[in-house]
């Protein structure tokens, strides 16, 4: 532990599994206290069983704004707000995009976080920080990606319209590209391995991301003092190739 966040507070939004659970995993590291959020209890106690005493959870319903604004009216101060809740992903050929469907893609991935800035920023102590999360499919979507890219470039630009909007409070996001998460447990797993075998093959890295390769990037950015605005890409190369 270096202590780079002792003595400072972080809430988690969708850190029951996956890049949330890894970020809070590191921010307890580096001194701070966490508190975890999720949709459901369930994921949030079983999250607690891997952070330990020192983490608190609670859950909480991203698509319900009077929720959201209820949590944070009775969280507390804090110091750094992180998002990386989302749903499954939808993916597939434009012909076939049901769009009432498709208007729920940005519901927790967009509207969530939306909610929860509004929210939560006026809650953070001078020099604190929001981390939202997004993708690199806002730069380079592959084919089927018409859902996933522009909520990513939603997201993104919220980023940089919100930094502006609540200065000198900082807001960044982190841009991730292909990571083994249970982001993708929708897939059956020999054709989820193949996929990472295959991306992993191309990177300049020689492998896809971890939890832990992209939860380094919100602990940069939320003790960087001079970032803000960013959408800080950890891709492995993805970009170059």
């Amino acid at each position: 532990m270096s202590g780079r966040l002792l003595g400072q507070r972080v809430i988690v939004l969708g850190a029951s599994s996956g890049i949330g659970l890894a970020v809070a995993r590191e921010v307890l590291r580096e001194g701070a206290e966490v508190l975890v959020v999720s949709s459901q209890i369930s994921r949030i106690e079983k999250a607690l069983e891997h952070l330990g005493s020192k983490a608190q959870g609670c859950a909480l319903d991203l698509l319900d704004e009077r929720a959201i604004e209820r949590f944070f009216a009775t969280s507390g101060a804090f110091d750094h707000l992180v998002y990386t809740a989302g749903d499954a992903l939808q993916i597939g050929a434009l012909s076939g995009i049901d769009l009432p469907a498709a208007r729920s893609a940005f519901d927790v991935r967009y509207w969530g976080a939306l909610a929860a800035a509004k929210h939560g920023a006026r809650h953070i102590r001078p020099g604190g920080s929001i981390t939202f999360t997004t993708g690199i499919a806002a730069m380079r979507p592959q084919s089927g990606w018409v859902l996933g890219a522009s909520v990513c470039g939603a997201m993104e630009a919220l980023t940089r319209a919100l930094a502006v909007e609540l200065a000198p409070l900082r807001v960044n996001a982190v841009s991730p590209g292909v990571t083994a998460t249970n982001l993708w447990a929708d897939m059956a797993p020999a054709q989820r391995k193949q996929m990472f075998d295959d991306v992993g093959d191309a990177l300049l890295v020689g492998r896809v991301g971890s939890a832990e390769d992209i939860a380094a990037a919100y602990l940069f950015l939320m003790t960087s003092g001079f970032a803000t605005g960013q959408a800080y890409i950890v891709d492995g190369g993805a970009l170059l190739i």
